[in-house]
């Protein structure tokens, strides 16, 4: 037994022994081997870097014999990383250039690499030749890091290249499923390119293009980071695929019928809409958009001269005559009959079932080539963006087009505001209050507060979910702590204090814009019409707190409270509130003198807003309505009610003061929040632009009609979350799919946002849920601009020169960061779209619509 065991032990000592003597002889060769491949692998790489060098070379010395070329007026650029816009043979022209049909650079995933050869190698050797690694991964001339080109994922693309030579591919992608006449592939053989000097040059490798889904994602297209580089300094040359509908669309019969109803709802707006005489470009000229000089006494007053003209009050509407004796109206405006039966038509249109068909068909095809558009040609506007200078999401202009002036600050910022006033100023009498005069440490005192005691929590003013579908509790988060008497003393002007608090807190507001630099602000400020001396108390207000900005303009807002003021014996019919509101502007318009501080504040203000719940239940109204004056009931007019005579008080108003070479306000109320979709067939009708706008997806009519008049839409999806739609419902990112022109805004930052920046909040939490990319963002904010009521040296200097031409050739990439290539290609769909409505015979404007 011994033995036996000693036997075992001998066999398992002799077997381990043998086990560790191989394991080490293999581990060994392991080593030797991996010390080889090292060695390879750093010869490889010298090799490479030795060839960089040469390609850096050699690339050097054909920028230098191009520029030669480029002085003596042949100027090509071509390389083996410059991708090649510029046509086979000829010169192109500047629009031709960017614009025209061009050869297409690009190969579906899945095809062999593109093979380039050196000068003066034969074409037949090319099937003969290995592509060499440095010639796979493209490298820029500002970096000697390979770029991951689009094809990087191709596997096998180090094999034999068979690229033969054909004819050049036509730019325009017929979307009828062929990709030309002959051809039932998207995409064929690439082009042989040359320069005017019959030198062989490489194809682009930076146009060849990626598409993936775009199912959860509005791009699906990830852009070439380092590629980029090579057109840093050539933002100009963008070239895109272009979309076209083969063989052109032909309406039947019926659906020419159609179109005639949308033609003529779309003359009925362009026969109401005020649109100024003389465009701002045409009265001021600017030769250098540099920055505007402040204006340094935006306040002075310089007296001038009353003018004849005189007005009367007729049925609700202010008319204006040359003199007192004179019978003719200078500045007609259609009267409320047939203000209310042309609303009633556009109504009948939208309720049409055929016409809402058609226009349901078009709005679904606008956003599929949007997509298509996205997927072929993302890459090359991500590139048009890195090759702008200094411009990014973060230093392009955006205005906030949308913002209640009470609600401007974050709620952090109002908490601290009041610590301070409390700490410094607790002496300060502030408020009446049950016939006694109270100081602010009293009116704290009483409702058994401290400084010390306040924080974010108990100031209460921020949304939550009991404001949804609760407008009446949404507007009492404007009361600090809940109570009404915090609200007069800090976010009232008309208090004890006339306003100190206010104005202060306004200062802190505009200095926090200033220091952003590139964000501004329209903040709308009410007028309730209860009687004629609140024009003068704001004005006065304005001024005497010196409340200017260069980053500011002015909205006034007219809540619609007719009911409210008849119940309290404020108003005895709807006529007071239309004399309190207009009476004053129409005054200091004839007369300057009569209200100087008026007339300095209107310099400021460039609109004219409606407010109030739109949820609320109203009649809608009849051709034949009772007049201002008899509407001495205790109901609330109907919206459409409310939007003509502001409407047309203000469009009078504006015949005036443009007269006179002063400012006009335009018409930019409310609409669409909630409520009935006639609010937003009133607004057609006669507004600049409006604020939300979300009901429009209830209305395809509407919506279409919307995008073919390019109504400007300042939405605002953090408030409709609050109040009446959620965040992942709102329409905003298909609106801007399908092209309505839409717009960004906070609406209520104390209400409901959390941080210094609300509108940059707004943008971010837009780009994160909705995978917004920086070209949507850019293209959102240069929108804000166009809505905007800045001057036009402002815009000038922030979106370009030339900004109020339509299309590409209004933009200036430099200052708004947006590529030709999406104006271009929004340019083209909204041209083919009236084209055909119009049924062929539409006539395109060179400017936009002032």
């Amino acid at each position: 037994m011994d033995a036996y065991a000693l036997h075992l032990a001998m066999a398992a000592l002799v077997g381990a022994s043998f086990v560790a003597v191989s394991a080490y002889y293999m581990h060994r060769k392991t080593l030797n081997q991996l010390l080889e491949f090292a060695k390879t692998l750093e010869k490889d790489r010298d090799r490479e870097q030795a060839e960089e060098e040469e390609h850096s070379r050699k690339y050097v010395e054909r920028r230098r014999s191009n520029s030669r070329r480029k002085a003596s007026g042949y100027h090509r650029r071509g390389s083996n990383s410059l991708p090649n816009v510029m046509a086979a043979s000829g010169h192109l022209d500047g629009d031709e250039r960017r614009n025209g049909p061009l050869p297409i650079d690009g190969a579906p995933a899945g095809l062999p690499r593109l093979q380039s050869r050196s000068e003066g190698k034969a074409a037949s050797h090319s099937s003969s030749l290995k592509i060499a690694g440095n010639l796979m991964r493209p490298t820029s001339p500002k970096s000697p890091v390979a770029s991951a080109s689009a094809f990087e994922s191709v596997e096998g693309s180090d094999d034999e290249d068979n690229m033969a030579d054909t004819s050049k591919l036509n730019t325009y992608i017929h979307t009828n499923g062929n990709a030309g006449p002959e051809g039932n592939n998207l995409f064929q053989d690439l082009p042989n390119h040359s320069n005017a000097n019959g030198e062989q040059v490489p194809a682009a490798m930076s146009s060849m293009i990626r598409s993936h889904s775009v199912s959860g994602n509005l791009h699906g297209v990830q852009p070439d980071p380092v590629a980029a580089d090579i057109l840093r300094k050539e933002p100009e040359h963008e070239t895109f695929v272009r979309l076209n509908i083969s063989p052109h669309e032909k309406p039947s019969p019926d659906e020419e019928d159609v179109y005639r109803n949308l033609q003529g709802c779309l003359e009925l707006r362009q026969s109401y809409v005020f649109r100024e005489a003389i465009a701002p470009w045409e009265k001021e000229v600017i030769s250098d958009p540099s920055t505007p000089k402040p204006n340094p006494n935006p306040f002075d007053y310089i007296a001038e001269g009353k003018s004849d003209h005189y007005f009367q009050m007729e049925d609700g509407v202010i008319h204006v005559y040359a003199n007192k004796d004179s019978k003719e109206k200078l500045f007609p405006v259609a009267g409320a009959t047939t203000f209310f039966t042309d609303l009633h038509h556009i109504l009948k249109v939208i309720a049409a079932g055929n016409i809402r068909t058609l226009c349901h068909r078009r709005l679904v095809l606008l956003e599929q080539k949007f997509n298509l558009h996205l997927m072929l040609n993302a890459d090359r506007e991500f590139l048009a963006q890195k090759s702008a200078p200094h411009r990014d999401f973060y230093n392009v202009r955006k205005v906030d087009t949308h913002v209640h002036h009470s609600a401007c600050m974050n709620q952090k910022h109002l908490l601290r505001f009041i610590k301070s006033k409390l700490r410094k100023e607790p002496d300060e009498v502030v408020i009446f209050r049950d016939g006694t005069y109270l100081t602010l440490k009293e009116v704290f005192e009483s409702l058994d507060l401290t400084g010390y005691d306040l924080n974010v929590d108990l100031l209460d003013v921020h949304a939550d979910k009991s404001t949804f579908h609760r407008f009446d509790k949404f507007n009492l988060k404007y009361n600090p702590c809940g109570q009404s008497r915090l609200r007069e003393i800090f976010l009232k002007q008309d208090n004890l204090i006339q306003g100190r608090f206010l104005g202060e807190l306004t200062k802190q507001v505009f200095s926090d814009l200033a220091a952003s630099k590139y964000q501004m602000a329209e903040y709308r400020i009410s007028i309730y019409g209860r009687k004629m001396s609140e024009w003068d108390q704001l004005a006065s207000w304005i001024v005497n707190n010196d409340l200017y900005s260069e980053n500011v303009v002015w909205l006034i807002q007219i809540p619609r409270l007719y009911n409210v003021y008849k119940e309290m014996g404020i108003v005895t019919s709807f006529q007071n509130i239309l004399d309190n509101i207009f009476i004053p502007l129409f005054e200091v318009t004839v007369d300057p003198d009569s209200h100087p501080q008026l007339h300095v504040f209107l310099k400021q203000v460039v609109g004219l807003d409606l407010v109030d719940d739109e949820s609320k239940p109203e009649r809608r109204p009849t051709k034949h309505m009772p007049t201002p004056a008899q509407w001495t009931n205790i109901f609330n007019p109907a919206f459409s009610y409310y939007v003509y005579y502001c409407y047309a008080n203000l469009y009078t108003l504006n015949k005036l003061r443009e007269s006179k070479g002063m400012t006009v306000i335009k018409f930019r109320p409310h609409a669409g929040e909630a409520g009935d979709i006639d609010h937003l067939a009133a607004t057609f009708l006669t507004a600049h632009n409006i604020a939300h706008g979300i009901n429009l997806k209830k209305s395809p009519v509407l919506q279409y009609l919307y995008y073919l008049a390019q109504i400007g839409l300042a939405m605002s999806p953090l408030s409709n979350n609050s109040l009446f739609l959620d965040y992942h419902r709102n329409p905003l990112p298909m609106f801007f799919l399908r092209g309505l022109n839409v717009s960004l805004s906070t609406d209520d930052p104390l209400q409901i946002h959390l941080t210094k920046e609300p509108l940059v909040e707004e943008y971010s939490i837009a780009a994160s849920v909705w995978k917004l990319s920086a070209c949507d963002l850019c293209e959102i904010a240069q929108n804000s601009v166009y809505q905007s009521g800045f001057s036009h040296a402002q815009k000038s200097h922030w979106i370009g020169k030339e900004y109020y031409k339509r299309g590409p050739d209004g933009n200036d990439i430099h200052r708004t960061n947006v590529p030709h290539i999406r104006l271009e290609f929004r340019d083209m769909i909204w041209k083919q779209e009236m084209q055909l409505v119009y049924l062929g015979n539409a006539e395109f404007p060179i400017y936009i619509d002032p």
